[in-house]
């Protein structure tokens, strides 16, 4: 069948409800659908009982999750924006990542928090961050971030299913992206990354809304240079598939990492230092990497333009990095 990444988030959130009594979806506006329609009809469904709307407080209701996650429910929190995780960070940081450690195994919180983030849609620098690499330091917590509409459903399942917190990172521009999908929903393992077009020449590894900016570039370099760039969606940051992707390099022996996030500071430094350790006799040039500049998302929409990187940075990076 055909779907949205929207749709697919709506019913694979639905899907874990009809099938497990302990999930319950809560954050601000929920009942209303929130401010995309990711939990559209979800009240309707199960009652508000499962659908809780909250005060306009992330901490709070990431607090009220952390307990109930240990109590043995499995609750689901939509943050609107992952800018405003910001302010739920002592809860999801210092409570949530830490509990199964600090209580000797005895405590676990299966919880997922889902989030969107990225710039594109003309919000402004409060609301269009991408901050996954925070995140992503965290050790106890795990990270999504899906590309692809027919990964949706099983990241999405796997990450409800999982014991440990998951944040699950969406991408605002991807919410009306449509493809193909299964009509039963595949499993999809956290931690297994995706070539989602194999190469000989270069490995790209693209995050999220990237993955197309990634094809885009990838098949423009095939057709006018002959190049065959090697495209890999990791889909889970933490944890992170390293093999996958150090068996391309071993291929491949070039790699670009791309993300909407800044560069400085972003995950892609992280992967270039696992890949350095792991791939490095397998290298003929240098890791390069194609981030957003070291500025606040700007609000005008040909600044705005001008920040997010997408397939033509992608494209002029690799045939500089493929040049004999």
């Amino acid at each position: 069948m055909r779907t949205t990444y929207l749709k697919a988030l709506t019913e694979a959130q639905a899907r874990a409800m009809r099938d497990d009594p302990r999930v319950f979806v809560i954050g601000e506006d929920v009942a209303e659908g929130g401010p995309y329609g990711t939990t559209a009809g979800l009240a309707d469904e199960f009652g508000r009982d499962r659908v809780l709307n909250t005060p306009i407080s992330e901490g709070t209701i990431c607090g009220v999750a952390v307990g109930a996650a240990q109590s043995g429910m499995r609750p689901i929190v939509e943050v609107m924006f992952v800018d405003f995780v910001t302010l739920a960070l002592d809860q999801l940081v210092n409570q949530a990542a830490k509990a199964h450690m600090m209580s000797g195994g005895q405590l676990t919180v299966p919880l997922v928090l889902r989030t969107q983030g990225g710039a594109g849609r003309r919000w402004g620098a409060q609301h269009s961050q991408s901050l996954e690499s925070w995140l992503a330091h965290v050790p106890g917590l795990k990270v999504v971030m899906p590309s692809r509409v027919a990964d949706v459903p099983g990241l999405l399942a796997s990450a409800i299913e999982d014991p440990n917190p998951v944040v699950f990172v969406e991408n605002k521009v991807l919410y009306f992206k449509t493809e193909e999908v299964p009509d039963e929903p595949e499993a999809v393992e956290l931690g297994r990354a995706l070539v989602v077009r194999p190469g000989r020449d270069l490995t790209i590894v693209a995050l999220s809304r990237m993955v197309d900016e990634a094809l885009t570039a990838a098949e423009r370099l095939a057709g006018e240079h002959g190049i065959e760039a090697e495209v890999i969606d990791p889909r889970t940051l933490v944890p992170l598939d390293l093999d996958t992707i150090a068996e391309s390099v071993g291929r491949t022996n070039r790699l670009l990492i791309a993300h909407e996030a800044v560069e400085r500071g972003g995950f892609g430094a992280e992967l270039a230092a696992r890949v350095q350790t792991a791939a490095f006799d397998d290298l003929d040039a240098p890791i390069e990497r194609v981030g957003a500049r070291f500025t606040p998302v700007p609000f005008s929409p040909p600044l705005e333009d001008a920040y997010v990187p997408g397939a033509d940075q992608i494209f002029d990076v690799a045939v500089r990095l493929t040049e004999p």
